[in-house]
């Protein structure tokens, strides 16, 4: 019985290791890979990040990402969405013509306290892969706001 099963193990074994196909074969054969389209070929942000630095509890914050059309058509943005429900990113319903500037607003409500790390998704009609704007900062409660601005008033005078 140990013979029929080794033997069928081996088997098996074999059988998979002759099913695969080489990949230097398969290269030669098939075509080129199709360029990716990258979102960075059809819009320029002027910053791709933003830290609000340190923000009081409570008090809803926002920051416009700029960018320019350097394509030679108009571009849609077809989506803006954001990793959690705590962001709201405001995206320009209106295709932007060649060599023309728009911003991407995003929105931060500070509700709960701490860092924060957010990334908004912006998807370009045309761009296989999305582009990724990141916003992050520090929520501090009133009383921690409020030491930090004494603070920070302390140091300017």
């Amino acid at each position: 019985m140990k013979r029929f099963v080794l033997a069928f193990a081996a088997m098996i074994v074999s059988a998979g290791l002759f099913a695969q196909t080489s990949t230097t074969s398969t290269a030669t054969t098939t075509a080129p890979a199709a360029t990716v389209k990258k979102a960075d070929n059809f819009v320029k942000f002027k910053e791709t990040t933003h830290d609000f630095g340190k923000i009081k509890q409570g008090v809803p914050v926002t920051y416009a990402f700029l960018f320019s059309n350097i394509s030679d058509k108009p571009v849609v943005i077809e989506s803006a969405t954001a990793s959690c429900g705590c962001t709201t990113p405001v995206k320009p319903e209106a295709p932007v013509a060649k060599g023309k500037d728009d911003k991407i607003t995003a929105g931060f409500n500070a509700a709960a306290a701490g860092p924060f790390n957010k990334t908004i998704y912006v998807k370009v009609a045309g761009a296989d892969q999305p582009l990724e704007l990141k916003i992050t900062g520090e929520v501090l409660n009133a009383d921690d706001f409020a030491k930090y601005e004494k603070e920070k008033g302390a140091k300017k005078g």
